[in-house]
């Protein structure tokens, strides 16, 4: 095989696969340049930017298509990306669906490099945490560690007390917990927090101070930099657009 007919093959492949990953409805996946301008999307990424299609999102910047401070917050990750080299595993966000209704995600960036490893750009991919059935919980043994996260949390437990509840190492019962959740046991608590403190928000009229107390934050403005960091809106501005 010649050189041009070697890199038409390798790009051809990356068609391809980004033409499969069009096929996965909880997968949002997105390529960028050096310039932070997506390069590549596939179809669940154009549907949460809520464009139409992939024409309205290439070459657009995350300013262009989100609001401000999750436009800022990505934009924060790709700079340790690729102004650091290194890779952002599993990141926790919340992220509001096209329909309303908000969803977490996993997410994980990778620097592309070229020919000579210099990085030109990164590839990024975010997971929907799909909540995991009865069976799975009981099937690792983890229905204690649910309910004891669940009626705890204005006071949550450690993961070393999660451990001992579950009478195993926090290691191992990370382990456990990424196996049916997609999270570690810490992950897997704010989650819960963050869970109650919307549900609060939406149900309730009390003021944020109170649900930030209710929902395990140590005050209100540690509760605010948590939430603005997970979904980028502040919890007033979430309570103003319930699903």
């Amino acid at each position: 095989m010649t050189e041009s007919e070697s890199k038409l093959a390798a790009s051809d492949a990356e068609w391809q696969l980004i033409g499969l990953l069009d096929d996965l409805v909880n997968v949002m996946f997105c390529a960028k340049d050096l310039g932070g301008r997506y390069t590549a999307v596939n179809a669940a990424f154009v549907r949460r930017s809520g464009r139409r299609s992939k024409r309205d999102v290439l070459g657009q910047k995350a300013t262009d298509l989100f609001p401000e401070p999750l436009a800022d917050r990505y934009e924060e990750q790709d700079r340790l990306v690729m102004g650091d080299d290194e890779i952002l595993r599993d990141e926790l966000e919340l992220i509001r669906r096209p329909d309303g209704t908000i969803g977490w995600y996993l997410t994980t960036k990778r620097p592309i490099h070229d020919g000579q490893a210099r990085v030109v750009g990164l590839v990024s991919v975010s997971r929907d945490l799909i909540t995991p059935d009865e069976q799975g919980i009981a099937m690792e043994s983890l229905d204690s560690i649910v309910g004891e996260v669940r009626s705890s949390v204005a006071e949550p437990p450690t993961s070393e007390e999660l451990a001992r509840l579950a009478d195993c190492s926090v290691a191992q019962l990370d382990r456990r917990m990424k196996k049916v959740f997609g999270l570690t046991t810490s992950q897997y608590v704010l989650r819960a927090k963050v869970d109650h403190a919307a549900g609060l928000l939406r149900r309730t009229s009390e003021s944020v101070a109170t649900v930030a107390a209710a929902s395990g934050f140590y005050d209100q403005a540690a509760f605010t930099k948590q939430f603005v960091r997970l979904i980028g809106e502040t919890p007033t501005q979430f309570r103003a657009h319930p699903t």
